[in-house]
C-alpha cells in the first residue's frame, strides 16, 4: 500500500448510522476517494467504547492484517480503548487517531469509568504520530490529555450546500405556512445531548408570565435506541400535561427526510452537554436556521452570536427564558435566520476539507 495517496480506515461500526461522528467518516473517505486517494475502510463491530473479550480479540486480528508501514487512520470511539493493540502495532504501522471529542468527556460516566476511559485513550493517543481533531476546543481537550499540539491537526467537517444556495437562492428566506412554532432537535437520544434539559424548560413555558401567544411544536430527530433507558425516560416526560401533544419522535431518519425537517422548522434547539464540534449545528447554518444551542465545548466556535443563541449547558432557566424570547418574536427569528445564512455561507465544503486531511496525512513523519 503506498504511503503518500492510500490508507486503511478504521470504522467503529457501520458508517451509514446518521450521527454526526459516522457522518463525518463517511463523507471524508468519499471526499478523498473522489481526489484520487485509496481508502480501505475495515469495520470494527462492538458496543464501543465498552467492548468485550471477543469484540476485542477480532478488532487485534483486523489490526494484526493491515501491510506493514501502513497509514492507519483509526476512529476514536474504537482507538481510544484499543491501547494494548495500538502499543504492539505501533512501531509497523503510522497511526492516525481521529478523535471527535475523548471518550472520558460523555455524560453520565461514574467516576471509575471516566478515569479508566482517560487512561486508556491517552495511552493510545501517545503512539499516534498524528491527532485529527474536529475543532479548536477538542485541541485543548486531548493537549490536556498530554499530546503536544505540535502532533495535533484541527479538521473541522465539511458541510454540504442548502439546495437554495446551490442554486443562488439564499436570501431572503421563503415564508412557512402559519402554524405553530416548529422546534426542530437533531440528537441521538442520549443523556449527553440534554433531551431531558430541553423538554423541562418547555415544560416551564406554561408557568412563565407574557408567554408567547404562538403555539409551538417540538420535532425530535435521532436514535431512540442507542440508550434506550435515557430515550424511555424523556418521551414518559413528553407525555406529561405540559407536553402532552407537541412532542413528536421521528428516530433516525435519511438524508432527504432530515433535509425535509430543516426546511420545516423554525428554530433548531440544541441542548448538549458538549459537543466536539456540533455537526447539525453546522448543517442548521446551511439551511439558513436560526439556533439555539448551550455553547457547550466547540459549540460557542460552531454557532456564531448572529446566527443564534447561546446559553450556558445545563442552565434550565436560561434555556427557558431563551425559548420564549425566540418562540415569541418571529422578527428576531428572522434575524437570526439572515445571519445563519450569512454564516452559512462560509462553511467549507467536504473537498476543501479532505484536502487539508489530505495534507496531514502526506506530511506523516
Amino acid at each position: 500500500m503506498p504511503k503518500s495517496r492510500a490508507f486503511c480506515f478504521l470504522v467503529p461500526g457501520d458508517w451509514s448510522t446518521p450521527t454526526g461522528g459516522f457522518r463525518y467518516d463517511r463523507r471524508l473517505a468519499q471526499a478523498l476517494a473522489a481526489a484520487g486517494w485509496t481508502v480501505e475502510a475495515r469495520r470494527l463491530d462492538a458496543a464501543w467504547p465498552a467492548p468485550d473479550a471477543a469484540a476485542r480479540a477480532r478488532a487485534a486480528e483486523v489490526v494484526a492484517a493491515i501491510a506493514d508501514g501502513s497509514t492507519v487512520v483509526a476512529d476514536g470511539l474504537a482507538f481510544g480503548v484499543l491501547d494494548e493493540v495500538v502499543a504492539v502495532h505501533a512501531e509497523r504501522l503510522r497511526w492516525v487517531a481521529l478523535v471527535h471529542h475523548p471518550l472520558h468527556l460523555e455524560t453520565g460516566q461514574t467516576p471509575a469509568v471516566r478515569q479508566c476511559l482517560l487512561a486508556r485513550e491517552s495511552r493510545a493517543l501517545s503512539f499516534a504520530r498524528r491527532v485529527v481533531v474536529t475543532s479548536p476546543r477538542t485541541a485543548q481537550d486531548v493537549v490536556a490529555m498530554g499530546v503536544p499540539n505540535r502532533r495535533i491537526a484541527i479538521v473541522e467537517p465539511g458541510t454540504d450546500a442548502w439546495p437554495q444556495a446551490s442554486a443562488g437562492v439564499i436570501d431572503p428566506a421563503p415564508a412557512r405556512e402559519a402554524g405553530p412554532v416548529r422546534l426542530l432537535c437533531v440528537a441521538t437520544v442520549t443523556p449527553r445531548k440534554g433531551h431531558a434539559l430541553l423538554l423541562q424548560a418547555l415544560a416551564g413555558l406554561e408557568g412563565l408570565p407574557g408567554l408567547p401567544c404562538q403555539p409551538w411544536q417540538l420535532h425530535c430527530v435521532g436514535s431512540l435506541s442507542r440508550d434506550p433507558a435515557t430515550a424511555d425516560h424523556a418521551q414518559a416526560m413528553a407525555r406529561r400535561p405540559a407536553l402532552a401533544g407537541r412532542v413528536f419522535w421521528h428516530g433516525e431518519v435519511g438524508a432527504a427526510a432530515l433535509q425535509a425537517h430543516y426546511a420545516a422548522a423554525d428554530l433548531l434547539v440544541l441542548a448538549s452537554l458538549h459537543e466536539g464540534y456540533g455537526m447539525v449545528v453546522a448543517e442548521a447554518l446551511a439551511a439558513g436556521l436560526p439556533v439555539l444551542a448551550s455553547d457547550a465545548g466547540a459549540l460557542a466556535q460552531t454557532l456564531p452570536a448572529h446566527a443564534g443563541w447561546r446559553v450556558p449547558p445545563g442552565d434550565v432557566p436560561a434555556l427557558q427564558a431563551a425559548l420564549q424570547h425566540l418562540i415569541g418574536d418571529p422578527a428576531l427569528r428572522q434575524q437570526l435566520a439572515a445571519g445563519a445564512r450569512e454564516a452559512g455561507r462560509g462553511l467549507p465544503d467536504w473537498p476543501t476539507q479532505a484536502a487539508r486531511f489530505a495534507a496531514v496525512l502526506a506530511a506523516l513523519p
